[in-house]
């Protein structure tokens, strides 16, 4: 039956019952759609195929078997999110995910267990505690202490889903993917389209979120933030670099540790007050610079930033493109996948060649 998948995929668009039969010009009523949702009916096929068209999904991923299903959800949004909005997210998500298991099983990949720490999930009650678990994973993951070029390729290797979707007010994503008969996949979805340097958090923060086991009283989010910065910025190297104790450090000091870390200025502010290198009033005078000078506002966007793309995550695509190689789906199909029109896929593939 359809259903879920239906009404997962019209969530994901965007679109009302109304709205969807508008767009199939009335080939069936809203009412008629929200009993295939419902799995009381089943569209005959030319409905199907306008369905499926409409909502840029094929027939074959509407008449799947399969049964995915998000669970232990956890978000990096914006406290103005509506519950549609987050709803919205969710579906886009497990869609894409979606997408991915199938091109990996049509190139016969096993979809492993993510490489998960053997210690994890690691107890936090306090900062310290989440100090050391990034530490751990680090030493687990043999990572030693320099800075992470491609956090996305990295969590990709260790057999996470990246994905990076058009999304507003919501940075990130941690889910475990639970699969019928199959072990569960995890996945973290970050916002495409902002600074790498905020997507790169946004990965560490919910990277966070499936080691730490946050015990009561210590609020999750600042758990996973703390990780995040300690993952990203362990401590003794950023001690080594400058110092210890500090009674100021400049902008341009903080643009050249942005630079070597891939870290926001305000990351790395956060860090050393965390650190206790500086300490709380140096930190107030830095923050009021910053929301003077409007990097405290949306985008939050500083100087010096990386582009958006150089934090996109790539192995989806790159397993789109082998399968389309390797003659196991066609043009058409590739671009649904990846959701963009023929043209553009064949003006990437030029770029490749």
């Amino acid at each position: 039956m359809i259903g879920r998948r239906l009404k997962g995929a019209r969530s994901a668009s965007g679109y009302s019952l109304r709205a969807l039969s508008d767009i199939i010009d009335n080939k069936v009523s809203a009412q008629a759609i929200g009993k295939y949702e419902r799995n009381e009916d089943m569209p005959r096929s030319s409905v199907l195929l306008a369905l499926a068209r409409a909502l840029n999904i094929s027939v074959d991923f509407l008449m799947s078997a399969d049964e995915l299903e998000l669970e232990g959800v956890e978000f990096r949004k914006s406290a103005s999110s509506s519950v549609k909005e987050i709803a919205s997210i969710e579906a886009k998500t497990l869609n894409r995910v979606e997408k991915y298991l199938a091109v990996e099983s049509l190139l016969n990949l096993s979809s492993q267990e993510w490489d998960a720490p053997r210690e994890a999930p690691y107890w936090a009650s306090e900062p310290r505690d989440a100090e050391d678990a990034a530490r751990n994973l680090r030493a687990s993951w043999q990572l030693g202490q320099d800075p992470i070029p491609m956090l996305s390729e990295l969590l990709e290797e260790r057999g996470i889903k990246v994905m990076s979707l058009d999304v507003d007010r919501v940075d990130g994503l941690a889910a475990k993917v639970r699969r019928r008969d199959k072990h569960s996949a995890r996945v973290i979805m970050i916002r495409r389209h902002t600074w790498a340097e905020r997507k790169r958090f946004s990965l560490a923060h919910e990277l966070g979120h499936m080691v730490l086991k946050v015990g009561v009283g210590y609020d999750p989010e600042r758990a996973a933030n703390r990780f995040a910065g300690a993952f990203l910025i362990p401590a003794e190297v950023l001690r080594q670099e400058i110092g210890a104790r500090r009674t100021d450090i400049s902008i341009g000091e903080l643009i050249g540790l942005k630079r070597r870390f891939g870290v926001s200025i305000q990351a790395l502010t956060y860090r050393c007050k965390d650190l206790e290198i500086i300490t709380q009033a140096t930190f107030g005078h830095l923050f009021k610079i910053y929301s003077d000078r409007g990097w405290r506002s949306e985008p939050f966007e500083e100087p010096h930033s990386m582009p958006w793309d150089r934090e996109e995550p790539m192995r989806f695509q790159r397993l789109c493109f082998r399968a389309l190689s390797e003659g196991l789906i066609g043009l058409s199909r590739a671009a649904e996948l990846l959701e963009i029109r023929v043209k553009e896929l064949e003006e990437r593939l030029d770029v490749v060649a």
